[in-house]
């Protein structure tokens, strides 16, 4: 009987993703170093299929992380959220899954100055609670 992946297992091979791209190594050269195929790993990536530990240690020596890597942080699979506890916000994953974010994340790093890191954070802040809120344009537009 096959055992299903889990939104941990999604979650690790989303991590994997996350360091490739990072790194900007493809899906073919990493199953090259794993000696597997690209649609392997990509089903790793997706949670498609799951990474057994052995795998997993492979995959964080090529990728150049230690295993805990890939857990720091992770929660266990919740059935329900308590009325209490407020929604999660995106994963870091979420973000470095797409090209925007990958690019925002990459280009952000090469930035010296902590001083215009600082600044940059609270533009990207003031920016995204005013997307929250729709504008005095986009509300004559409607």
């Amino acid at each position: 009987m096959k055992k299903s992946t889990t939104s941990i297992d999604v979650e690790v091979g989303s991590r994997v993703r996350m360091r490739r791209m990072t790194i900007g190594m493809s899906q073919e050269k990493l199953g090259e170093m794993l000696g597997l195929t690209f649609q392997q790993v990509q089903k790793y990536e997706k949670g498609t299929n799951r990474i057994s530990v052995s795998r997993l240690v492979d995959i964080a020596d090529v990728l150049g992380v230690e295993i805990d890597y890939f857990f720091k942080g992770l929660r266990g699979p919740k059935s329900t959220q308590g009325l209490s506890e407020p929604e999660s916000p995106p994963y870091a994953s979420e973000v470095m899954s797409t090209p925007e974010g990958l690019q925002l994340i990459r280009t952000f790093a090469t930035i010296r100055s902590g001083k215009i890191r600082r600044s940059l954070v609270q533009l990207v802040s003031v920016l995204a609670t005013s997307a929250e809120a729709p504008d005095e344009e986009d509300e004559r537009s409607s």
